[in-house]
């Protein structure tokens, strides 16, 4: 079974960061390969480790480089080379009514929570068709350099993952060429690598998880009292759980790669992103004010990983996970 967390924590960017430097650093990995993941399925405890470690690193950083590999795994599972040296995301959101559609005029619509939004330089954008729903919708490969591209960075106004570059992205009649159409209608939520693509970004969270107990380690050191040693341990245990799911799953995907893992992905989910509530509601009871208003990397890690965690929708998500455990466990 792979082992996701090394031991040794990664060595932290520098801070202050900024969006220059967290889209400098992205492309520095590409550029040296560091991005080149096994694809899921192929060695998916290799690649979530890989996730897991930039997470781990920095989750501005790790944000915009999952995106990057995800977009190159669809790229593969549709058959399609990546452009050379491209920095690509997958702009999917379709929040608030918001979204993407593709008219008789072009690409169409407001897509929400687009990170890398000034950096990039493609985006697969996932696309409903006039009247159509999720199952008919079209994926879109599109260089940002387009004309009919309207960036809009002012409507991301959070503290938490500030140096991911995200905002909305607005798109106004751009044109759309046949050869940029990947995979037929409704391919992007229906292909095995959608489901696999989720349990990424939780080997994402885990590390960005384990991030925050590498620094309450760090402050501790011999000095923990009783209280902080119990919180502590609840944390630990938390953490250490859901990467032994995470490894286990990792197993499980590559034994069986063309099974339906939906159930166990959604699992994973659900397991990264109470291992990081848990962190993030017992580690200001283990260090107190102080670093949280005096440590800025500190109180940005935290920040970070309370926003870049609610890609889990809460109840909601859990509700789907536990009408799919009463489905399989219902007779046959």
């Amino acid at each position: 079974m792979p082992v996701l967390l090394s031991t040794t924590a990664p060595k932290p960017l520098p801070l202050p960061r900024s969006t220059r430097t967290v889209a400098e650093e992205v492309r520095r990995l590409a550029d040296g390969g560091e991005l080149t993941l096994p694809l899921p399925g192929v060695d998916t405890g290799r690649r979530w480790t890989a996730l897991a470690a930039l997470g781990r690193t920095d989750l501005a950083v790790a944000r915009l480089a999952e995106g990057h590999v995800d977009a190159l795994a669809i790229l593969a599972e549709a058959g399609r080379p990546s452009v050379p040296d491209a920095l690509y995301g997958v702009w999917a959101a379709r929040s608030g009514g918001t979204g993407a559609e593709l008219t008789p005029n072009g690409l169409e619509g407001t897509v929400r929570f687009c990170s890398g939004l000034t950096a990039l330089d493609r985006a697969l954008v996932v696309a409903t068709t006039p009247g159509g729903d999720g199952s008919t919708c079209r994926l879109v490969d599109v260089d940002l350099r387009a004309p009919g591209i309207v960036r809009e960075p002012e409507h991301w106004q959070a503290i938490g993952m500030d140096a991911s570059d995200s905002g909305d992205v607005r798109f106004d009649a751009l044109e759309v060429t046949p050869d940029m159409v990947v995979g037929p209608p409704g391919w992007y939520l229906s292909r095995p690598g959608f489901v696999l693509g989720g349990g990424g970004v939780a080997a994402v969270w885990l590390g960005g998880t384990a991030g925050v107990v590498d620094d309450v380690l760090a402050s501790l050191a011999s000095k923990a009292d009783e209280h902080q040693l119990a919180h502590l341990g609840a944390v630990h245990t938390a953490l250490r759980c859901a990467e032994a799911l995470l490894a286990d799953a990792a197993t499980r995907v590559d034994t069986a790669p063309e099974t339906d893992h939906t159930l166990l992905m959604s699992t994973c989910r659900a397991a990264a992103e109470r291992a990081a509530w848990e962190t993030l509601d017992r580690v200001p009871r283990i260090t107190g004010a102080t670093p949280l208003c005096r440590d800025h990397a500190f109180a940005q890690r935290l920040a970070d990983l309370q926003v870049y965690v609610r890609q889990h929708h809460a109840e909601r998500d859990l509700a789907a996970l536990g009408r799919a455990v009463l489905t399989e466990a219902a007779p046959r």
